[in-house]
């Protein structure tokens, strides 16, 4: 859905998160233990397949290699997943080399 807003509002148009769908689904298909991510505690950079990983809980727990800090928690049920990734303050995930195909204006 978009909202409609005139010239002189001062405020830009935008889109609802159902937007969000494809980019995140092309993002969240992919092999993460690939990405890299940063420790939000000690600044730590490094890939996701270096980091300590703790599964004898209810989910997963993963921890800096660095500083031992959660940068991740995984929760699995049969009906919904829950992922808490405070502790990374970014993940770089590499793309196939095509472009993404993001909503907005087009270039003329």
């Amino acid at each position: 859905m978009t909202e409609q807003l005139g010239p002189d509002s001062g405020r830009m148009e935008y889109l609802d998160g159902n937007v969000l769908a494809g980019p995140m689904r092309d993002v969240f298909a992919v092999d993460l233990t690939t990405a890299t991510g940063r420790c939000a505690s000690c600044g730590r950079t490094g890939p996701m397949a270096s980091l300590r990983v703790y599964a004898n809980a209810p989910g997963v727990v993963a921890r800096c290699p660095g500083c031992e800090q959660v940068m991740l928690r995984l929760v699995r049920t049969p009906s919904a997943a829950w992922l808490d990734m405070r502790g990374t303050t970014f993940l770089q995930i590499p793309m196939p080399a095509e472009p993404a195909m993001m909503p907005g204006p087009t270039a003329m």
